[in-house]
């Protein structure tokens, strides 16, 4: 299986990325871990990054592009992989799909995960994170026993900047402009399924599931 995950901040694509690898027994493919893995390892390609981001740049996408081709090199991806986050831009997609394409491993299925932006917002507006240990509350569906307090470790509850509305808001809209035009090139490639993203987690990913399941290639347990 070799999947895409679209979805707006908050709709759950971390958690729903982490299900679909275990099931599928395919790796995650975050392109952040590979950029810092490059850097951390001194490849070359890592080394050329790092000038960008020493200067306060964006890491050009053909320098993205190059770590992702030498990780869906490795033997770990011929039954599948999953992007999460991945591409951004219509210009990412182009490049990913020459790639692919070259590599013999075209993307099977674009999986949307929808959901209202006014329920995403509601649901990182709302969370809280423990300064000390870093598990996560949410003050409707998962407050803390007690008020500002860590139930684990007793550390205090603080809003991130990221969770805060104002800037909820600009990533959402953010998030609009640039992937509308991504979902298209998706859709006219007839690569893009939707699935809902309101319920619980368990929910989700019976979803999930099911859609992916038409296209597993391998008959395994997810058919």
């Amino acid at each position: 299986m070799r999947i895409i995950l679209l979805g707006p901040p908050g709709a759950g694509k971390g958690t729903q990325a982490v299900r679909l690898v275990e099931r599928w027994s395919i790796p995650h493919i975050s392109t952040g871990d590979i950029l810092r893995a490059n850097v951390r390892e001194g490849t070359t390609l890592g080394t050329e990054a790092k000038r960008f981001m020493d200067a306060g740049e964006l890491v050009p996408d053909e320098v993205i592009i190059g770590m992702v081709g030498d990780r869906l090199g490795e033997p770990d991806t011929a039954a599948g992989f999953l992007f999460d986050g991945f591409p951004r831009t219509v210009p990412q997609a182009k490049a990913l799909e020459t790639l692919v394409n070259e590599l013999d491993t075209p993307i099977d299925v674009v999986l949307r995960l929808v959901v209202d932006h006014a329920d995403v917002a509601e649901r990182l507006t709302g969370r809280r994170t423990c300064s000390d240990c870093g598990r996560i509350f949410h003050v409707l569906t998962d407050p803390p026993s007690a008020e500002g307090r860590c139930d684990d470790c007793d550390g205090e509850i603080v809003q991130r900047d990221d969770d805060r509305e104002e800037v909820v808001l600009n990533r959402l809209e953010v998030h609009r402009t640039q992937t509308a035009p991504l979902e298209h090139f998706y859709f006219e490639r007839g690569l893009l399924r939707d699935i809902s993203a309101v319920g619980t987690v368990d929910e989700v990913t019976q979803r999930a599931v099911e859609v992916l399941a038409e296209y597993d290639r391998s008959g395994g347990d997810a058919a």
